[in-house]
Formats: structure tokens, sequence, C-alpha cells
């Protein structure tokens, strides 16, 4: 594997445009953002990623408010080969609630989904560009290909457990989740990703969202991102923006904060939070090559070198018929 330790790689985003596989030197996490990645962590790789927040919540023509805090965990695992992993995706929420007629505690889980994620396309697979060695401009050159993006589908089921005071009242017990996720990379720094999701769209209230978010790495260290997620459906719909770095700790550990806020109020939400992810990669295997296409002059080489070693077999059975 071609070594990228010479560029940024961090958050949920990074993955070098010049890697032979989708496991990267450094660690590849979703946070802490609210899309997906279309890389996979890697075969036999585990990786928990994991937060905490604050959450405020204030609703103007209902006149009630929320205050109270949550927890995230992901675990992700790559099995199979490098392009599939498997995902569990869950958060839980404590919160105070207070209105005119009621004044409660709730908590529950607003999430719980374990999915499964494939790469179908990636666009540096079969890259037949060979890195220049002597210039760091021909590198990083403009080039229309990086407009092709990484394509990945994902499959998953959202699970509705206990008295939850956070779902409708008719959400079933499991409902389907699908999502198609593309990603774009613009030289070494600048990752875009977008995901298009289909939730519970088999209950009486399925959300079509819309999530895309732009990460920039700014040294070996930091990166932040940009982020913008829609979600609609016939119960609700709003938009959130939302702000974030993460900082590399060490190649496998990394730390993160955010920001959140949507453009309503109704109700008018903010919330933040910190998180950690760390990778666990110790039986990591490579099974997930680049192609490389052969070029003109390898194909004539190959063609010369297959025609002198029959050459050679030939004289050599010549001269073993000529002895006594």
């Amino acid at each position: 594997m071609f070594k990228i330790k010479s560029f940024f790689i961090v958050g949920f985003l990074m993955t070098s445009t010049m890697q032979y596989g989708q496991y990267t030197d450094i660690i590849n996490s979703n946070r802490p953002g609210k899309s997906m990645s279309a890389f996979s962590v890697g075969k036999t790789v585990i990786q928990a990623e994991m937060g905490l927040y604050g959450i405020s919540e204030e609703h103007d023509l209902e006149r009630y408010e929320a205050n109270g805090f949550g927890t995230e965990l992901s675990v992700r695992y790559g099995a199979f080969f490098d392009q599939f992993e498997f995902n569990l995706e869950t958060q839980y929420q404590y919160d105070w609630y207070e209105s005119p007629l009621v004044s409660d505690t709730r908590s529950g889980f607003k999430q719980f989904t374990i999915g499964a994620k494939y790469l179908v396309y990636d666009p540096f697979l079969r890259a037949n560009d060979k890195p220049n060695l002597y210039s760091w401009k021909a590198n990083h050159k403009f080039s229309w290909k990086q407009f092709i993006p990484a394509v990945a589908v994902y499959g998953g089921f959202n699970l509705n457990i206990g008295n939850n005071p956070y779902t409708f009242e008719t959400d079933p017990a499991i409902s389907p989740k699908l999502m198609l996720i593309t990603q774009n990379h613009f030289g070494s720094k600048w990752v875009f990703i977008t995901n298009i999701i289909a939730d519970k769209y088999m209950t009486d209230y399925p959300t079509l969202a819309l999530i895309t978010t732009l990460t920039r790495g700014f040294n070996m260290r930091w990166s932040g991102f940009v982020e913008v997620q829609g979600y609609k459906s016939d119960f609700y719909a709003d938009t959130v923006f939302r702000i974030g770095a993460a900082y590399l700790v060490r190649e496998n550990i990394q730390l993160d904060a955010s920001i959140s806020k949507n453009f309503k109020d109704t109700p008018a939400i903010l919330y933040g939070g910190f998180g950690l992810s760390w990778r666990f990669d110790s039986n990591y295997e490579t099974n997930y090559k680049r192609i490389k296409t052969e070029s003109k002059d390898d194909k004539k080489k190959d063609k010369k070198s297959k025609a002198d070693k029959g050459k050679k077999r030939k004289d050599e059975v010549e001269l073993e018929n000529t002895k006594p």
C-alpha cells in the first residue's frame, strides 16, 4: 500500500486520493458530522466512534422547553473484503421537559440502527496516474477526474426499543433505512460527501433526508468541516447547520467537537458536543489492491520477455536433441 502519511487524512471524510485500498494509515472516522463516508474501515478492522452532547430545545407555539444531554456510539467492523462494513449506530438522550401542562423527565433511544455499507464504485481503483517525484505542483494540479465520486450504498433497519418518547406512537418495532453515498476528493485537503437517505419509508411517517458535508485538512493534526442536513416528512421538516473540528492524537485516535443549530423556532434547537474515535486494526489484512493498467511500453516489454523465454526454451530443446 502506498504510504499516505504525507497527506492529512482525518475526520469522517478524509481518505487520500493516492491510496491503494480503503484502509488508510490514519483513522477514517465519520465523526463529528452526521454524514457517512463512502469508504469502509478495512477488512477485520474494528472502529468505535463515541460522543457526549448537550441539547436545548424550545418551541414557541407549543410553549415547551427541553434541556438535556445524550450519548452517541457507532461501532464499525470491516468484513469479507475492504469495500464492505457492518455498523451499529446508537443515540441515547435524557432531558428535562417543561410545558404549561407537563413537567417531566424523558429518556430513550433517539436512534438505534444496525446496517451494512458497500462501496459500489471507487474512481481511484483503476487510476493510472503515477505521482511525480520531482514536482509537488504536478501532483496537486486541477483534474476533472476529481468530480467523479466514489459511490456506496447502505441498507439497515431501525429498532424502536421500549416506551420511547422520541418516536411516533405508530412507529413499528423495526423499520428500514436506505442510503446512497457519494464522496469526492478535491486535491489532498478537500473532501465533499453527500448522503441521500430514505428512512422509515414503510411507516406512517417516512422521512427523506439530504446531508452534505465539506471537510478541509489544515495540517497533519487539524481539520474542520461545515455541514447542512435537511429532512422532511409529513409530520416534520427542518434544516440543521453544523460546524466542527477534529484533532488527530495518534494514527488510530481522533478527538472532535461540533456545534449544531437549526433554522426554525418550532422548535428552535441548539446542541453541541465532543467525541472520540478509536481504531483497532492489529488484525488488518490487505486484500483490496489497485488494479494497475499496463502501459504500451509495459506490454511491449512483456511480449519481448515472453518471446525471449520462448526462444531460450527452443534453443535448449535443439541443443538437447544434438547431444550424442
